[in-house]
Parts: structure tokens; C-alpha cells; sequence
């Protein structure tokens, strides 16, 4: 028999809240943190907006994990304390969903305990940061390079502070990166392969040759508001430009219904499945075919019909092509449900975490089931579409059971996932 894939443990460290419930009193109050990123010579005409990680210290927040054994504590520090950013997010989010899912009381076999590590290219401002001194002298280049700049080493870290013996293993999928970690999280369990999955959406820490190739693309928005930040990332609005950057890391821990009876311990919502599917194309365009499939795939594989679905978290970027898209695709798949499907994109309150995307908004969705709120669009003043019902400019009460999230990516990547209160 195949399991019931449950969702026992989040962990969260992004713009809006170092933690679930600070990120959860964002998402309520519509907070934001967009701003200009830092760089050598900042002016209006080149200024890069984005929602940025701020004042973040690994010390600090392990001062205030009291909840964290001793000895993983000092394991963190030892083994992650030096590391690039997205190693170090992203091993705090994890200590944040394993306290959540009670595995440092609780825990199951090591060997039947997996990791996904959901993203791509995350040494690349490593990378960047390195290479003067590089050319200036090659064999002070540290040795820890030779690994640091795996994608691996993520993963590596992770499962030696966790002791995670199972499977193990990168996936890249551009911006559906998140869902696509999320699906093959489900599988593992589904299977019978694994009891438990900590899939890992990892920040993305652009380098300075990153955003110049974003912005050089026509990809990333900021000109129209480039005096106000806070109103440049504005999904489904007449005045979208293009993405605005944003920095997260967020984990799911996903658990097999017998493993969750075993252990005695709280479900945030049920994992119902999801889709992933190319539509052959392998530029940056959206295309309609292969977001209809993917929702409709994914409605399929869940035995669920369109009415069912209560609320959508869009892939939503801000980007004219991509929003306009999304919505004919919404518009085509659920037609005369859309008076009862309620809209958002939390990218509006994040920006766009490109490969954790799906992770972080897996993470958004579970706290609006379980809270019974939407999340405000806090820039939607002129919609693109007068059809589809869209969350308002503050949070609304309001009861959902079953929630869809989109996360599509260059190269013709197009995934859906769907979750469902428990």
C-alpha cells in the first residue's frame, strides 16, 4: 500500500521572519523588507532592488534556539559556522523543522531518514567573492573550496549534523526548483523508500554577474518604482515589470502516515501530490500548454476535481509575461470555479527566492490552511484580469481546506503541488 505523505516539521529563515511564526505575523500584516542591495557604487539609475536577509547571525539565533541540544549546536557551529550563506540559512531552517517535527526527542532510523537539497548553482557569489584574490595568488585558494562549491556540500553538512543515513541528493529546476525537491520528497515517501524526507529549498545568493544577467534579460523588474521600493514587486498589477530578487531558505520535513503514527506526533497538513512537467522549450517564456498540464496533472494524480481546490499561491513574479500567462493558464484549468478560488502570490511579500520559490511558499500555504487567512497582494491596485477573484490588500478571514501552489522555471520547467489541512 502506498503512505499518506504528511507534513510534521517547517523551518524558515527569509526577509519577513528568521522563524515560522515571525514569517507567519508577516504574511498576516502584509510585511515587507525591500530594499536597495548593497553593492560598490549605489545610485538611482543602477540600484537593484530586493528583499534581502538582514542582520543575520548564526550566533545569535543559536543563542535563542534553547530548544537546541547542546551538542547540535556546537555541530552547527563546527561544521557550518564558516560556510557561504545558503549553507548557513539553510541549516538553521532545518534545525527550526526538526525541533517542529520532534525529531531531536523522537527521531526515526538514520537509514530511513532522507534529504533533498531543492536548488542550483548556490556557490556562485562564493565563487565571485573568491576570484580576486584567486588571480592574485592561486595557491592560497582555501582547501575547503574543493568542496564548498558542490552543491553537495549542502547536503553533506545536513546529514552529518542529523545523522541522516537515507537517500540523498541535489535537484535543480531554475525557479520550480522547491517543487520539484517537494514531488521527489513525496515519492521517497509514497514509495515506502523512506519514513521521513527533509527536503531543503536553498537561498539563492546571487552574484554581481547573476543580477547584471537578470537585468541585461529584461527579467527583473524595479525601474518604474526605483524611489520606492516597497512597491516595485507587484504580481498581477497593470504595473508589473519583471521579478524582484528576494532571500530565502526554508525547510518541510515529510513523513509517512505510519511513521507519524509510531512517533505520536502533530501533522501541519498533508502532502497530496504534485506534477512536473516540460513543455519543450528552452528559453525563459512562459508557456500556457505546459502550465495548464501541470495543474491539471496534478489535480489527476490527487483524484480531485478543479471546485476543490480553495485557495492558489501562484508562481506569480511581477513579470508581465509570466503573470499574464499564469492567469490565462488559471483561467483555462478551473473556468467555473474561479468566484471560489482565492488568489495570492507570496512573492509580493518576499520577492522572488528563485530556488527555495517552492519551498517558502509551500511553507506560506500550510499557515494560511491551518490559520484560515489569505495573505494580502499588497500592490494589486489595478488587476490584470477582472475575473479572478484575488486576495485584497489586507489579510482575510477565510476558511480553506485545500490549497494548490505553482512554481514554473526557464527551460520549460512546470510544477504544482497540493496540500490539504489536516
Amino acid at each position: 500500500m502506498k503512505s499518506r505523505v504528511l507534513v510534521t516539521g517547517m523551518g524558515i529563515v527569509s526577509s519577513i521572519g528568521f522563524n515560522v511564526n515571525d514569517f507567519s505575523q508577516s504574511l498576516k500584516h502584509g510585511n515587507t523588507n525591500f530594499g536597495y542591495l548593497p553593492g560598490p557604487e549605489i545610485s538611482m539609475d543602477s540600484a537593484v532592488i530586493g528583499a534581502t536577509i538582514k542582520d543575520f547571525s548564526l550566533n545569535t539565533l543559536l543563542d535563542k534556539y534553547t530548544w537546541l541540544p547542546v551538542s547540535c549546536s556546537t555541530n552547527i557551529l563546527r561544521y557550518a559556522g564558516r560556510s557561504p550563506l545558503p549553507v548557513i540559512a539553510g541549516v538553521i531552517a532545518a534545525s527550526e523543522a526538526w525541533n517542529n517535527a520532534d525529531l531531536f526527542n523522537n527521531p526515526v532510523s538514520p537509514e530511513r531518514t532522507g534529504i533533498i537539497i531543492a536548488g542550483q548553482n548556490l556557490s556562485n557569489n562564493y565563487q565571485f567573492q573568491l576570484y580576486d584574490k584567486f588571480i592574485k595568488g592561486p595557491e592560497y585558494l582555501t582547501p575547503r573550496y574543493a568542496i564548498e562549491y558542490l552543491d553537495t556540500n549542502i547536503m553533506g553538512i545536513l546529514s552529518e549534523i542529523f545523522q541522516i543515513h537515507g537517500e540523498g541528493f541535489t535537484t535543480g529546476g531554475a525557479s520550480a526548483s522547491g517543487n520539484v525537491g517537494l514531488v521527489k520528497g513525496y515519492q521517497l515517501i509514497e514509495q515506502g523508500d523512506m519514513d521521513i524526507c527533509m527536503v531543503v529549498g536553498c537561498l539563492a545568493d546571487l552574484s554581481p554577474m547573476d543580477l547584471q544577467g537578470f537585468k541585461n534579460s529584461g527579467a527583473m523588474g524595479g525601474k518604474k518604482f526605483k524611489n520606492n521600493p516597497r512597491k516595485a514587486c507587484r504580481p498581477f498589477d497593470e504595473e508589473h515589470e519583471g521579478f524582484i530578487y528576494g532571500q530565502a531558505s526554508g525547510c518541510i520535513i515529510l513523513e509517512s502516515s505510519g511513521s507519524v503514527e509510531k512517533r505520536k506526533t502533530d501533522i501541519n497538513a498533508e502532502l497530496l501530490g504534485g506534477a512536473i512537467v516540460l513543455d519543450g522549450n528552452r528559453m525563459a517564456d512562459p508557456r500556457q500548454e505546459g502550465e495548464v498540464r501541470a495543474m491539471a496533472t496534478a489535480l489527476k494524480k490527487c483524484q480531485l476535481k478543479p471546485g476543490d481546490i480553495d485557495y492558489l499561491n501562484t508562481h506569480g513574479t511581477s513579470s508581465p509575461i509570466g503573470d499574464n500567462t499564469e492567469i490565462d493558464s488559471i483561467k483555462e484549468v478551473f473556468k467555473n470555479n474561479l468566484s471560489t478560488l482565492i488568489i495570492n502570490s507570496t512573492k509580493g511579500l518576499t520577492g522572488h527566492c528563485l530556488y527555495s520559490a517552492g519551498v517558502v511558499e509551500l511553507i506560506a500555504t500550510i499557515i494560511q490552511l491551518q490559520n484560515n487567512f489569505v495573505h494580502p497582494n499588497i500592490n494589486l491596485d489595478n488587476p490584470v484580469d477582472e475575473v479572478c477573484r484575488f486576495a485584497g490588500s489586507v489579510a482575510e478571514t477565510v476558511e480553506i481546506n485545500i490549497g494548490m501552489s505553482n512554481s514554473f522555471g526557464f527551460g520549460g520547467m512546470n510544477t504544482s503541488i497540493v496540500i490539504k489541512k489536516i
